[in-house]
């Protein structure tokens, strides 16, 4: 079970949080501060095992109690929760494992709580990208990106949320992630093997089902394509 200290200024968001949270099975107990100070004295005296925090607060910020944990020797994990992204390079320069923004939404809090369980069991930190937004940065994880788009000296990621421009070719994003299970299947496409959900042989071409998206698969890519999905299928044991 995973113990959580749920920290804003604002006592409804607190509250919020921690009704979601405690919904999640994979919770256990839910610990609350509605100011830095009560954090920091929370994190000196509670089993806390994930800290969601607000990063507007007076006084002692939620950027201030994330340094303070990053310089412990046993820090907990971190979710900043905010409503805006202008923060989010220096909440991942802290190591933070996630970014949410308000309002949070049951199924992404979910994720949250599944990447926290991930670390727990000894998954490795997850792999940040830096994109930039409208005039603003953004970071977003690997392994949320579904399929890679080439367009020209670019690449387009693709996630669940939204699509985000990189000035990566596409070929040197095939070499750099091919050990994270990302595989070729058409000139234009790069697929994460993962999110990877049918593959089809018909007339008009070989496809691909990612994301719910339909992506073409080459005659030059489609053996490799199907070797790698042979290689996921389930046997039984001999």
């Amino acid at each position: 079970m995973i113990n959580v200290l749920v920290v804003d200024d604002e006592l409804p968001a607190v509250e919020e949080l921690a009704f979601l949270l405690g919904r999640d099975e994979r919770i256990g107990r839910v610990f609350r501060a509605t100011s830095g100070s009560e954090a920091l004295l929370a994190l000196a005296t509670a089993p806390v095992d994930a800290v969601f925090l607000d990063i507007h607060m007076p006084a002692v910020s939620g950027l201030d109690i994330a340094r303070a944990i990053a310089a412990s020797s046993n820090p907990p994990a971190v979710v900043f929760v905010t409503a805006d992204e202008d923060h989010a390079l220096a909440a991942f320069e802290l190591a933070a494992v996630d970014y949410l923004l308000k309002p949070v939404r049951s199924e992404r809090l979910a994720r949250s709580v599944g990447r926290i369980s991930e670390l727990r069991d000894g998954g490795a930190a997850p792999e940040m990208i830096t994109v930039d937004l409208g005039g603003s940065t953004k970071m977003i994880r690997r392994d949320d990106v579904t399929y890679v788009q080439a367009q020209g000296d670019y690449a387009r990621l693709h996630t669940a949320e939204a699509s985000y421009l990189i000035r990566v070719p596409l070929a040197d994003l095939e070499q750099q992630w091919a050990e994270a299970g990302f595989i070729r299947t058409h000139r234009s496409y790069l697929v994460a093997l993962k999110h990877v959900m049918s593959m089809k042989l018909a007339a008009d071409g070989p496809s691909v089902t990612v994301a719910g998206a339909g992506l073409p698969i080459s005659r030059r890519h489609l053996p490799t394509v199907r070797e790698k999905l042979e290689a996921t299928r389930i046997r039984p044991h001999a």
